[in-house]
């Protein structure tokens, strides 16, 4: 297969699941992360040997727009893209700091426009292409101490359906997987087992979702037709 996905935040959690589906389906993947670059760059070797897939990672803060920009040089072609890179922040929004709030938004939403410009006019010149946000239902109804994470995801909602409305015209798709709570290292680090558990109670699946329903949602997005475009599609066993 000559297609090529870039999955940002790729070194744990729901990226790194993303990769493993895509590598498995034979895609050929540029992966990034900021933080756990040795990780990721292993990561990479390993499923370059075994899916015999191209797999090049970047250490690259997305959320930085020149970063991007000069991994983009790098990149000839590109067919998905999947904006999954985020940060949380739990806590009253009176104790944040601002460099803390600007810190999820970049990473969160600004890190789309940042994908998205480099992206587009590679689609263009190829005839088309996708895009898809990883979301969270956060950012539909809004999560107490999470006003940051609700707000960036709110805006990658906001985000999703104005530029599918943009790139329809030009046979470029974009959605959004709007997430429950997933069980990740993310969501382990800010909630004790007691908010887990509280938290599988409320879900009617009865359980919290995995990375690796979230990646083959993705898949399937992928695959879908390009007619779907604009769409929050949401992935949370019934909870909201």
């Amino acid at each position: 297969m000559d297609d090529y996905v870039l999955v940002t935040g790729a070194s744990r959690g729901i990226g790194k699941a993303i990769a493993n589906e895509l590598a498995n389906k034979g895609y050929n993947l540029y992966l990034t992360c900021l933080k756990h670059g040795d990780d990721l760059k292993s990561y990479s070797a390993e499923l370059s040997a075994k899916y015999e897939i191209n797999c090049i990672p970047f250490v690259c803060d997305i959320g930085n727009y020149n970063d991007v920009a000069e991994m983009f040089e790098q990149i000839p072609r590109v067919n998905v893209v999947i904006n999954n890179a985020g940060i949380a922040w739990l806590g009253l929004l009176t104790d944040m700091e601002p460099h803390e709030w600007d810190n999820v938004i970049r990473t969160n939403l600004s890190s789309l426009f940042n994908t998205s410009k480099c992206a587009v006019p590679l689609m263009l010149r190829q005839g088309g292409g996708k895009i898809i946000n990883i979301s969270s239902v956060w950012g539909q109804v809004g999560a107490s101490t999470e006003v940051a994470y609700s707000a960036s995801k709110g805006g990658v909602n906001g985000f999703t359906r104005a530029l599918a409305k943009e790139l329809a015209p030009s046979n470029i798709s974009v959605n959004a997987i709007s997430c429950g709570v997933i069980d990740t290292d993310m969501n382990r680090s800010h909630l004790s087992d007691d908010d887990m558990e509280d938290l599988r109670n409320e879900i009617p699946a009865g359980r919290l979702g995995t990375p690796e329903e979230v990646a083959a949602m993705v898949l399937k997005v992928i695959e879908s037709p390009s007619y779907m475009t604009g769409q929050i599609i949401t992935l949370d066993g019934g909870w909201i």
